[in-house]
């Protein structure tokens, strides 16, 4: 009967099997070793083999013992808030400063019909591309283009109101678009 060539301390590997670990005790011929994972585990020294110290383990079992040890974490799921659900899509400013660089010629009359003409083009291609919400910022003043705005909406099939008072106040109306299924 030959006895164990192991000191306690030595790295070996397991015959037969898939298993490394460190010499923790010897009685004997018995040899205790502790895995990678930490279990300890007993075998007869036949059954064990001396690994070099500068062997190294390869990359995928370093992965193997790491992804066995982690705790599973929970996907992060990011939800939308509600309120985020349901602003609109498309926002219009009607403000003759947006539209054109100079008013310089133009008459009240041509730069209403000019918001007029660009909230009826923007709510035209809302309806096209199937966009359920517009909102239309129109400004407070004295509510002149707001009533034309509301002249010209009437003929479209929406219904319209006056949009979120804590982000626009007074000066816009959101449109919902009644879409054809």
């Amino acid at each position: 009967m030959e006895k164990a060539q192991f000191k306690i301390g030595d790295q070996v590997a397991v015959l037969d099997e898939d298993l490394q670990g460190i010499v923790t005790a010897i009685e004997g011929n018995t040899v205790t070793l502790v895995t990678v994972e930490g279990f300890p585990m007993k075998y007869d020294h036949t059954d064990l083999v001396k690994i070099a110290n500068d062997i190294q383990v390869s990359n995928y079992e370093a992965y193997q013992v790491k992804r066995d040890k982690e705790v599973p974490r929970k996907k992060k799921v990011t939800t939308r808030r509600p309120k985020a659900r349901h602003e609109p899509k498309l926002e219009v400013d009607l403000h003759i400063q947006q539209l054109t660089t100079t008013t310089t010629g133009m008459t009240n009359f041509d730069m209403l019909n000019l918001q007029l003409d660009t909230a009826k083009r923007q709510l035209e291609f809302a309806i096209r591309k199937r966009i359920p919400k517009i909102v239309f910022i129109h400004g407070v003043g004295e509510g002149v283009l707001k009533e034309e705005l509301y002249y010209l909406l009437k003929r479209y099939p929406v219904r319209f109101y006056d949009a979120n008072y804590q982000k626009y106040g007074l000066g816009a109306t959101e449109v919902y678009i009644f879409q054809n299924t």
